[in-house]
């Protein structure tokens, strides 16, 4: 699990190396979306195989599936560190690998929970989904540290890494894993798993697609590219949660949302996952862009520094997730995840009250409250969900949960750059022109430089890339302006200055919306119910004399 989630990470910080490694140009038109795809591809992968694969866990075996995993996400580590190609054809190969290798992470997601929960018995249970979700959760903060420390030795070392452990932990799963799960013969639902496929990744291609300028907008919301597909998403999911309800053996028994426990559950974890996953990307930008570049780091330097300032983040998932996944077996899990996301919020709050050359001490011990926050709610929220489940069930409700929790990752992307830009585009044009203008640039390319979409601006910030030099170098306006304004433009500190104010109105709306979803998921983990048993009926009331399935309490 650490590995899997290590990688949804280790190439967000490492990307400034990446398209320099395969020769790129991150400003030049369209290569945007391969910078997106590279990200979002194995988020979307995962989110939307996760649940397939758990039910295919059900049926032939969940440590095969599982096993299977270490083979797949091994072979496409090894297939990404030896890209032949440079340019747009190195990037497609960079991204037709990553969709192979999360194809191996989503079959390691979906049954490992599933496996924990039938090998450990209910008092221990807490413990060891508390471990296995807390390395998940802190290996996609380690990934910016192994990110930033590899890719500034080599680019390929990212997808190293993972070889090593990977050939690893094939040969101890397939010698020492033992199936210890009753098989549930069964029909695959073709139908079903086909329109939840459809319907989750053509709801988060389009939000891909959003993010990104259309037209003369700064946003693609009004292409209708996007507006088809989120709406032929909404539809496709519709339709599968129709089919489930008449299939014999569907893909996942829609009856387990009638458990408050595990409803409750899921719908908090998808909030906390939404305001988890803006706040990691936010923090990268407010970091690698502005932060670092104001205190002297060089701009190529940042992204090794942003990933080790961010260690107290992980550092607060390594401590309160294990400890509260133990102490949860003892005294239930309610007041650990509710009181968790109560702090996650909090955290939250302080970081939208922080300046933007913020003092360093006050903003590790915030980040370092945040992990808590999360540590304290994620193991025993996973503990609670698993064990409100029938045991022939756990593989795809493990899937369910890993869906909600990977979808709200790639959901907080489309949520909180959306806000973020809205927020820049109101501000960053008038600050751009003026700056610019103040160092001699002419006018006229000022307000050219000045209408560019503010998108590129974020994701220069994002990579870690002062953009002013390529900014102005067609117009060869650089060369002509007095070696003093050159040195200005192209320093270290012209152009976090200027996009601070208009990044930190940015920020507050990003931030206190994450305050927001915290404080809902907190009250939907607080009106979570106690465990109980979930009836299972066929499609219909089919076969009367089926056997009703049992948890324990």
């Amino acid at each position: 699990m650490f590995m899997a989630t290590v990688d949804s990470s280790i190439v967000i910080i490492s990307m400034p190396a990446i398209f320099r490694g395969i020769h790129l140009d991150p400003f030049a038109a369209g290569n945007i979306s391969y910078l997106l795809w590279m990200i979002m591809g194995y988020l979307l992968v995962t989110a939307v195989l996760v649940v397939t694969l758990g039910r295919l866990g059900d049926i032939v075996g969940r440590v095969r599936i599982y096993n299977l995993g270490f083979v797949v996400f091994t072979l496409a580590s090894v297939a990404l560190s030896f890209d032949p190609a440079h340019g747009g054809k190195g990037a497609m190969w960079l991204i037709a690998w990553r969709v192979v290798q999360a194809l191996g992470g989503a079959m390691l997601m979906a049954n490992s929970a599933a496996i924990l929960t039938d090998a450990f018995p209910a008092r221990q249970r807490g413990m060891a989904l508390g471990i296995n979700q807390i390395l998940a959760l802190s290996g996609t903060f380690i990934g910016l540290v192994l990110g930033g420390v590899l890719s500034a030795w080599d680019w390929r070392a990212v997808f190293w890494v993972n070889v090593p452990v990977g050939i690893f932990g094939t040969i101890w799963a397939y010698r020492s894993l033992r199936e210890i799960s009753a098989r549930q013969p069964a029909r695959i639902d073709w139908w079903g798993n086909l329109t939840f496929a459809l319907g989750c990744g053509l709801i988060l291609v389009s939000i891909t697609y959003g993010i990104q300028p259309y037209g003369h907008d700064t946003m693609g919301w009004t292409s209708p590219k996007v507006l088809t597909g989120l709406i032929g998403g909404v539809a496709l999911l519709i339709a599968f949660a129709v089919i489930e309800t008449r299939v014999p053996q569907p893909m996942f028994h829609l009856a387990l949302f009638r458990n408050r426990h595990f409803a409750a559950g899921n719908a908090a974890a998808l909030l906390a996952s939404i305001a988890r996953g803006g706040l990691q990307f936010m923090l990268i930008i407010w970091l690698q862009g502005i932060w670092l570049p104001l205190h002297g780091y060089d701009f190529a330097d940042a992204p090794l520094w942003a990933g080790i300032f961010l260690l107290p983040l992980t550092a607060g998932f390594l401590l309160a997730g294990p400890v509260c996944g133990i102490l949860s077996d003892r005294f239930g899990v309610r007041y650990f995840t509710t009181g968790g996301l109560l702090l996650f919020g909090l955290s939250f709050i302080g970081l939208l009250l922080l300046p933007i050359n913020f003092s360093y001490w006050a903003f590790a011990l915030l980040i370092l409250l945040n992990g808590i926050g999360s540590g304290m709610f994620s193991a025993p929220n996973t503990s609670a969900i698993m064990s409100s489940v029938p045991a022939t069930h756990r593989g795809a409700a493990s899937g369910m949960r890993s869906t909600f929790q990977n979808s709200g990752t790639s959901l907080s992307i489309g949520v909180f750059f959306s806000l973020l830009i809205i927020g820049l585009a109101n501000r960053l044009p008038s600050a751009l022109d003026s700056g610019l203008r103040a160092q001699g640039v002419p006018a006229g390319v000022a307000h050219q430089a000045a209408s560019l979409p503010p998108v590129s601006t974020v994701f220069s910030a994002f990579l870690g890339i002062n953009p002013i030099e390529t900014l102005l170098k067609p117009s060869g306006t650089l060369a002509k302006l007095p070696a003093h304004n050159r040195d200005v433009l192209t320093g270290k500190e012209f152009f976090p200055h200027l996009i601070s104010s208009p990044f930190h109105h940015g920020l507050v709306i990003v931030f206190a919306t994450a305050a927001g979803m915290s404080l809902l998921a907190a009250v939907a983990s607080a009106l979570r119910g106690t465990p109980k048993a979930t009836v299972l009926e066929p499609a219909a009331a089919r076969t009367p004399a089926r056997p009703v399935a049992k948890t324990e309490k």
